[in-house]
């Protein structure tokens, strides 16, 4: 499965030489589960069991709930206070599924900067990256379409602001926006197109995340370092790796516990904490909230997406050009979905040749400001479009394009990196000698 030399399965009973010839599937796992994985690999690489976890959660906790779900109009509010008040353990699963998709998006945005800093996107991992993306906008539609079936105010309304997007595309926005809706407005035929993408959507997630594994698999995963595992033979790959079981399965089932402690007291001391109270009260299409705002992990892009109004000056040369096609709500649009593809063509925008973050002390100081501002635009999200938050967000989306856009293409040109490691190995024990530790698990037996 890996182009590192390790060795492969090899069935040793009469039933299990059966089964290989027809069926690998014992070789598939084991090649999985014992891949060579560089062995100074460190806690930020924990996050690939939280989010399967995550995912695992979501599917088992929608399922049960969908059993006691109406996805209709009339009976969508009340069958979600069914489900809370009279079903047994309803309230404990929807605040799991409920509380879930927020650690999944803390999960996946700390694998998204972690990758961004370690260069994980760089060659020979591009297609990893692009299929995390597809996985990453999978996930954001299935929330959003999720955050609409408890059929409260701010579903609703969130629902409408949403789907009103698609409207502002020219020429075809409205027909999309109709197909979208299953009619002219956010309705019954919404909720039960909602329903049912929101149901199907995590298995297509759960797919791409197989494709995702199978790719890293491939190409070996990327470590704090960025020097790639010695393929030359399996003595010195076996120098650079230790077996994923037990080494990293172990050390990942730890930090899973301990993350499971937060998420379990948040879950049972508070649920709502990360909800909004007006989604407690019915969707009314005769009145509109004071403030209607998405998910949290939604508000960087939804920041961007208000930041530019018909007063910025980029926005007034786009009209001007177009003849007034791009007006300010699809130059918005525009700049929303485009601050996720900048993302998604980053193995492109960085020109460096050094892969891990950690040798760029030029490239530290902007990332870590990329850092600052995405949770900049978080809060600018968060709060009403007058008054100088339209100014704070227009200011953050202006660092997130530069960043990507200017700044990464000119740090790969201008930028001195400092030394690296010649193999992983060099990397290991300098850091053992460092902290005073024993290099143990540095010469495990040949690399399995």
């Amino acid at each position: 499965m890996s182009g590192i030399p390790h060795d492969h399965y090899e069935p040793s009973t009469g039933g299990e030489k059966w089964l290989h010839k027809r069926l690998p599937i014992v070789g598939l796992l084991y090649d999985t589960i014992m891949i060579p994985t560089p062995k100074n690999l460190n806690w930020m690489w924990i996050w690939g069991i939280v989010l399967t976890f995550c995912l695992a959660l979501q599917i088992v906790t929608g399922i049960v709930l969908v059993m006691h779900y109406t996805p209709h109009v009339d009976m969508a509010f009340a069958s979600v206070e069914h489900i809370m008040r009279n079903v047994n353990g309803g309230h404990m699963l929807r605040y799991l599924h409920a509380n879930g998709a927020s650690l999944f998006f803390v999960a996946v945005y700390a694998h998204i900067f972690r990758g961004l800093y370690y260069g994980s996107y760089k060659a020979p991992r591009e297609v990893t990256w692009i299929i995390g993306m597809l996985i990453y906008l999978a996930m954001m539609a299935t929330a959003f379409m999720g955050y609409v079936l408890p059929w409260g105010q701010m579903s609703f309304w969130g629902a409408t602001v949403i789907t009103g997007l698609f409207g502002a595309i020219p020429f075809i926005g409205e027909s999309i926006q109709t197909w979208l809706l299953g009619g002219p407005a956010v309705d019954n035929a919404t909720l039960n197109r909602f329903f049912s993408l929101h149901y199907l959507l995590p298995f297509v997630i759960a797919g791409l995340v197989i494709v995702h594994i199978w790719a890293f698999h491939t190409t070996g995963n990327n470590n704090p370092t960025g020097v790639e595992v010695r393929r030359t033979s399996k003595a010195d790959a076996a120098k650079d790796t230790v077996p994923f079981w037990p080494y990293y399965v172990i050390k990942d089932l730890f930090a899973l516990a301990v993350i499971m402690i937060i998420f379990f007291a948040i879950v049972g001391f508070m649920p709502n904490y990360l909800g909004h109270p007006d989604n407690y009260i019915e969707a009314n299409p005769l009145s509109t909230p004071a403030h209607i705002v998405p998910e949290w992990y939604f508000l960087p892009f939804y920041a961007i997406l208000r930041a530019f109004d018909s007063e910025v000056w980029v926005v007034q040369i786009a009209s001007f050009v177009t003849g007034g096609i791009v007006d300010a709500k699809f130059f918005g649009v525009l700049a929303m979905f485009g601050a996720i593809a900048v993302l998604a063509l980053t193995p492109w925008l960085d020109t460096s040749s050094v892969r891990s973050g950690r040798y760029r002390p030029s490239f530290k100081w902007w990332f870590w400001l990329l850092v600052v501002d995405f949770f900049v635009l978080m809060w600018g999200g968060a709060m009403p479009a007058e008054g100088i938050y339209p100014y704070i967000s227009l200011m953050g989306a202006a660092y997130w394009f530069a960043y990507f856009l200017i700044i990464l293409p000119l740090l790969g040109v201008i930028e001195k990196p400092l030394p690296q490691p010649a193999t992983i190995d060099d990397d290991f024990k300098a850091h053992a000698a460092k902290t005073g530790g024993t290099k143990t698990v540095a010469d495990p037996t040949p690399a399995e």
